[in-house]
Parts: structure tokens; C-alpha cells; sequence
């Protein structure tokens, strides 16, 4: 399974719950699979989702949920210590790792090749953290969804893009619409 086939699944389980997603292509794959106001797609700021999610998730009672990539998470990698130690049990964070930076070239990242993402977040003091096949993602966010504890996934996944349309949505009107779900 590719990222786009892994948000296809979670798509039944996530569009009523507050969603920050992750740059680039995998924001145009769930803006095309379920566009929903309560989806914030980040449109640059790569590595901030799940920093951005966390901060979310302190703010208010919501369940939020990050979805993150693998070479987003390289890039910020301080967002695991972090969320270790401000712990929001309202919180997932989903690391969508498909061993490549998927919006610039499926590069390979180095959580394709030695690096552990969940053995990191594990290192850094995160309590909950489920590594799982791209198949059982959607079980262990019904998981995480149904439970009161902050929980990291960290899903593997192949390499790949589905082809979507760029998001012509304005950034105002992204930000706007996703302030009035949170508020609703």
C-alpha cells in the first residue's frame, strides 16, 4: 500500500475529527479523498504538522489528529522530545513512513534505510508508540480514537504518489474554515 491507499482507509474514521496534515502531496491526497473544513493542509512549513497538531491538542478537548511523513519528522526532529514531555492525551500523531520524501522525488530517507522512527520516539520518552503495516493503520487508529491516551503510529508504507490536483484553496480560507471547526 502507498500513502494515498493508507489515507483511503482512514478517511470513514477522520473526517469528523480535527486533522493537521503534513505538505505538499499528502495534503492534496486528502483534500481530493475527503475535503472536510476540519482538515488543516499545511501548504509549506515542512516538519510542522505534528508540532502544529501537538499545540492544537494542548489548546483544547478535542481528539487531534497529525498526519506526518517519515522525512517531515527527520526534518523536526525535535517534535518527538517534545511531544514526550507535553503530553496531551487528546492527541495521535500518524508518521505516515514511506522511507521517502515523497513530495520532492521519493528520495529515500534514512527512516527507509537504519533509522527507527519508533524506536526514536520511544528513546525520546513518548509512552505509547505502535509501529504497524500499512494494512492494520486503520485498526490502530480506531485504537488510538477510541482510547484517552496520546499515541504515536508510526505506519510503513511503500513509496509513492497518487496524482491530485495542487490545493487552490487560499491559506486565509484554509486557516479560517479550520478555526470555526475547532471552535464549533
Amino acid at each position: 500500500m502507498i500513502r494515498s491507499e493508507v489515507l483511503k482507509t482512514l478517511v470513514p474514521m477522520i473526517s469528523d475529527e480535527l486533522v493537521v496534515c503534513n505538505i505538499g502531496i499528502p495534503s492534496q491526497e486528502l483534500h481530493a479523498l475527503d475535503d472536510q473544513p476540519s482538515n488543516f493542509y499545511m501548504l509549506g512549513t515542512m516538519g510542522l504538522a505534528s508540532s502544529i497538531g501537538l499545540g492544537l491538542a494542548l489548546a483544547q478537548p478535542k481528539k487531534v489528529i497529525a498526519i506526518d511523513g517519515d522525512g517531515s519528522v527527520l526534518t523536526n526532529f525535535g517534535t518527538l522530545p517534545t511531544i514526550a514531555n507535553n503530553v496531551a492525551d487528546n492527541f495521535i500523531l500518524l508518521i505516515i513512513d514511506n522511507g521517502s520524501y515523497g513530495s520532492t522525488g521519493d528520495q529515500p530517507t534514512y527512516a527507509g534505510k537504519k533509522t527507527s522512527l519508533a524506536a526514536v520516539a520511544t528513546a525520546c520518552g513518548c509512552e505509547n508508540v505502535v509501529e504497524c503495516r500499512a494494512e492494520d493503520t486503520a485498526a490502530e487508529m480506531r485504537k488510538a480514537l477510541d482510547g484517552d491516551q496520546m499515541t504515536i503510529i508510526v505506519s510503513k508504507c511503500e513509496s509513492g504518489n497518487a496524482k491530485n490536483p495542487v490545493i487552490t484553496m487560499d491559506p486565509v480560507v484554509i486557516r479560517d474554515r479550520f478555526m470555526k471547526a475547532v471552535a464549533s
